[in-house]
C-alpha cells in the first residue's frame, strides 16, 4: 500500500513538472493561419482611410482548446483629430472604445485585458508596409478601470513577410507583422514578470488585420518562467468587413 501510495506520488510530482512543456507543446500543435507568400508590393500600398460607418466582425477563438468565445464587431463611428471604433460582442455586449490618433497610432486601445490608454500614442501596424521594418516603442499606459497611476509598456514591431491568406470575409493581400512586449509593468502588482506576444495579418485593403493572434505569460514572486501563468491565447478572425 504505501509503495504504490509513494508510486502515485512520484508519478503526479513527474506529471506537474511536465504539465507546463505539455501545455506548450498542445498549443505550439494549434496551426496558425497558412497563406501563400507574395512578393513585395512596389510602391507599398496605401492604407484605407478610416470613414464613418466602416466596419469588422471577427470571430474569436480560444486557442487553447480552439472554442468560440465570441463574436465582435468593430465600426468607426467618428472621424477626426481622433478615430472612435465602437466595439460589442454577442456574448459581452458593449466594450471599451478603441481610440486612435492619429490614424493608425492607438491612444486607447481596448485589446489587452484591462483595457489601456498611452501616455503617447503607439502604432497599431508598422509605419512602413515594407518587409524587414521594425522599431521599438515605449511609453505609459493608464489602466481604464484603475485610473491615476500609470506603468511602463514597450513594444516591438516588425513586418515579416506579404501573404495571402483567406477567411469567411475573403480572400486579402496581407503583411505578416510579429509584435513582443517584453517586461511591461502590470497594473497587478503582484506581477513580478510580465510578456506578451502576437501575429497580425494586416491588411492594408481593410485598414485592419484579417487575423490577430495574441497570447501572454506572466509571473508572480517565487514562481519561475518555467511555471509562468498564461493570459488568454486568443485568435481574431474576421468574418465581414465593409
Amino acid at each position: 500500500m504505501a509503495a504504490d501510495f509513494i508510486q502515485v506520488s512520484i508519478f503526479r510530482r513527474i506529471f506537474l513538472m511536465a504539465l507546463p512543456a505539455l501545455l506548450v507543446g498542445c498549443i505550439s500543435s494549434q496551426p496558425a493561419p497558412r497563406g501563400r507568400l507574395e512578393a513585395q508590393p512596389m510602391p507599398p500600398p496605401m492604407v484605407r482611410a478610416p470613414k464613418i460607418g466602416q466596419e469588422w466582425v471577427y470571430q474569436v477563438r480560444n486557442i487553447f482548446n480552439q472554442e468560440i468565445v465570441d463574436t465582435v464587431t468593430e465600426r468607426v463611428v467618428s472621424v477626426g483629430d481622433q478615430i472612435r471604433i465602437s466595439r460589442s460582442g454577442v456574448k459581452a455586449g458593449p466594450l471599451p472604445d478603441e481610440i486612435q490618433s492619429p490614424w493608425g497610432y492607438v491612444i486607447q486601445d481596448p485589446h489587452w485585458q484591462p483595457p489601456q490608454k498611452f501616455t503617447k500614442a503607439i502604432p497599431l501596424w508598422p509605419e512602413q508596409l515594407q518587409v524587414g521594418w521594425n522599431k521599438f516603442f515605449t511609453t505609459q499606459y493608464e489602466a481604464l478601470s484603475y485610473p491615476g497611476a500609470t506603468y511602463y509598456w514597450g513594444l516591438s514591431m516588425a513586418a515579416t513577410q506579404w501573404e495571402r491568406i483567406k477567411s469567411p470575409a475573403g480572400e486579402f493581400s496581407v503583411l505578416r507583422v510579429h509584435n513582443e512586449i517584453p517586461n511591461f509593468v502590470s497594473n497587478d502588482l503582484f506581477r513580478v514578470g510580465n510578456v506578451r506576444d502576437e501575429e497580425l495579418w494586416f491588411s492594408p485593403e481593410i485598414g485592419r488585420w484579417v487575423v490577430r493572434r495574441s497570447s501572454g505569460r506572466y509571473i508572480t514572486s517565487g514562481v519561475y518562467w518555467a511555471n509562468a501563468y498564461w493570459e488568454d491565447f486568443l485568435e481574431w478572425e474576421l468574418i465581414s468587413w465593409k
